[in-house]
């Protein structure tokens, strides 16, 4: 079975009541999970100590980060990215962040010492953060920390993201590392931040032809994804055989989302979600560490999580939503009323261009898998 990680100080990573990034999306998770009979026992980890990370960002950084989230004021946290709509400064957001890094760390600590080989941290997933910038909501790389633990103690992995947005913090620090492969699959930047992501950025020095994107059009819908998905992840897993799997599982590529423009529907991440299972089973022994990540709708990111749970977990997918949860949580669900886990059989209205937006993205593969091909020969 999974271990499964989680603390209430999660909750304390609060950007405001404005900020679309609510710790009452998890909270909503939970709830859901209870609802339909599951007994929760997380294990609880502990926050990230300053040492820890130092291991993916420079101490300047870190240190500005602290001073903001103490009231310090400081001419430099403006060059650091704080202080911005998207990461602006809260009282404590940085001892929230270090305890959210350390649940998807100690993930990572379990399974490179063989004590769990499934681990889903019902939190974390901060891509955007970087080496020496806060960016995209994320102030602490969790999953660079994650990574890099992994790392240390000899393990290749294979980072994949399926968050609308480019993991572009995760790729930054591990530019150059042969021993990680990154695979993000996320709404072109033509159109959408963080306007990176290219199928040229393909790393360098040692990590050349391990640092893949692949960028898609708007209004992408499943089947043209998911074609990516297999056409690319596969042959990269072939190629690099990983130890390990770090899997962010953001889910604003759904229609729903008010921050992109990508067409997927709570079908397609429950098929996306049994896929990336089945690549661990066949490629790591099963040795996976699957986080959150994105998703601002509060009708779509609870169910699409506990659809996560649900599938890692071997669990059926249940039709209805349980009517205590639908009632507590009704404002922030909205209009019109849910009743089902999954989306209605007709989610949305038909899109245009529909035909070409799925040749744009075959063609855009075709011109990825064809400039990696001679670092994998």
């Amino acid at each position: 079975m999974p271990k499964v990680v989680h603390h209430p100080a999660y909750g304390r990573y609060d950007l405001g009541p404005e900020h679309p990034f609510s710790p009452g999306r998890i909270d909503m998770v939970l709830d859901l999970l209870r609802e339909l009979g599951i007994a929760l026992d997380p294990v609880a980890a502990t926050p990230v100590t300053i040492e820890n990370l130092l291991a993916v960002h420079a101490e300047d950084y870190v240190r500005a980060v602290e001073a903001a989230s103490a009231g310090e004021a400081g001419a430099e946290q403006a060059s650091f990215g704080l202080g911005t709509a998207d990461n602006p400064i809260v009282p404590g957001m940085g001892e929230a962040a270090r305890w959210l890094a350390g649940g998807t760390l100690h993930g990572a600590r379990m399974i490179a010492a063989g004590d769990a080989e499934l681990v889903l941290q019902l939190g974390g997933g901060f891509h955007h953060a970087r080496h020496r910038l806060a960016s995209g909501f994320c102030l602490y790389n969790d999953l660079a920390l994650a990574i890099r633990h992994l790392v240390s103690q000899r393990k290749r992995v294979a980072y994949l993201d399926v968050d609308v947005h480019h993991g572009d913090g995760v790729q930054e620090i591990f530019y150059t590392d042969e021993d990680v492969l990154t695979l993000s699959f996320h709404e072109s930047g033509e159109y959408l931040f963080p306007g990176t992501g290219w199928p040229h950025e393909l790393g360098q020095g040692m990590g050349r032809g391990l640092k893949l994107n692949v960028p898609l059009e708007p209004f992408t819908e499943g089947d043209s994804y998911f074609s990516a998905l297999e056409r690319v992840s596969v042959p990269a897993l072939d190629f690099f055989r990983p130890d390990v799997l770090v899997v962010q599982c953001g889910a604003d590529a759904h229609h729903l989302d008010p921050l992109a423009d990508l067409m997927l529907t709570t079908q397609d991440f429950e098929r996306i979600f049994r896929f990336i299972l089945r690549l661990a089973g066949e490629y790591t022994g099963g040795r996976a560490l699957f986080t959150l990540g994105g998703g601002y709708s509060m009708r779509v990111t609870p169910r699409v999580w506990a659809i996560l749970y649900l599938v890692l977990h071997g669990l059926p997918i249940p039709e209805a939503l349980p009517a205590a949860w639908l009632e507590r949580w009704r404002d922030r669900l909205g209009s019109p009323s849910l009743s089902t886990l999954h989306d209605g059989a007709e989610p949305y209205p038909a899109v245009p261009r529909r035909g070409e937006i799925t040749r744009q993205n075959a063609m855009m593969v075709d011109r990825l898998l064809d400039a990696v091909a001679r670092y994998w020969l």
